[in-house]
């Protein structure tokens, strides 16, 4: 009878016990979620990772997303279309090219050989028109050319062979600029003037240079 009554009191006593713990367990958790009260961090985050939703850890700046992508640079004045390198191209070869026409018509009366004046007149022709076709092209970019120029001075005994010679390095050095023109040059229309008239002064600079050996020879 003892043994019976000491098996209930233990078994009573297991379900008050029972009762206790989970009667605390409803008043911790109801504690924890009370308002204010600061969730127990979570053990898995990552060391110094902020709760979802919080802000950023006080002595820190909240991190900011930046976008890395650039606006395409704009060309410079020099390189964009109409810009100033195409711009001295074209006040150099207005400059060269009413030089060309006016030792032309020099040749054309001062030359002593039949060679030299024929040179002078093809001279004052070709250029006449190329220098029109620039005059027309440059309005059309609204560049104002100067055509002004000096011309070195030319012994007349002496004059054929001073001509040929300036007409070489004139010739040579108009052509390394239209050819830089043609393959760099950032406006397209500038760029196609120069190419066109490239064969132009090609041919021009082997006629000077066919008299030069001629003269040479003579």
């Amino acid at each position: 009878m003892k043994k019976s009554c000491n098996i209930i009191s233990r078994a009573a006593f297991g379900v008050v016990a029972a009762g206790a713990l989970s009667l605390s367990s409803s008043l911790f958790a109801q504690e924890d979620a009370s308002p204010g009260k600061t969730p127990a961090p979570d053990a898995s985050a990552a060391p110094g990772a902020s709760p979802p939703g919080s802000m950023a850890p006080v002595g820190q700046k909240p991190r900011v997303s930046k976008d890395k992508s650039k606006p395409a640079a704009s060309p410079a004045n020099g390189n964009a279309p109409g810009g100033k390198t195409d711009q001295q191209f074209l006040m150099k070869a207005a400059k060269g090219g009413m030089m060309e026409v006016h030792m032309g018509q020099m040749a054309e009366k001062q030359g002593q050989s039949a060679d030299v004046k024929k040179i002078g007149a093809r001279m004052v022709a070709d250029h006449t028109k190329v220098n029109n076709e620039l005059m027309a092209l440059a309005q059309t970019k609204g560049v104002k050319l100067d055509t002004r120029h000096k011309m070195d001075k030319m012994d007349s005994a002496n004059f054929d062979q001073m001509y040929l010679d300036q007409m070489v390095k004139d010739h040579e050095k108009d052509i390394a600029e239209f050819e830089t023109e043609a393959k760099s040059g950032m406006d397209p229309e500038v760029k196609r003037f120069a190419s066109k008239n490239l064969p132009t002064l090609k041919k021009h600079l082997e006629m000077v240079k066919a008299a030069q050996g001629k003269m040479k020879k003579g």
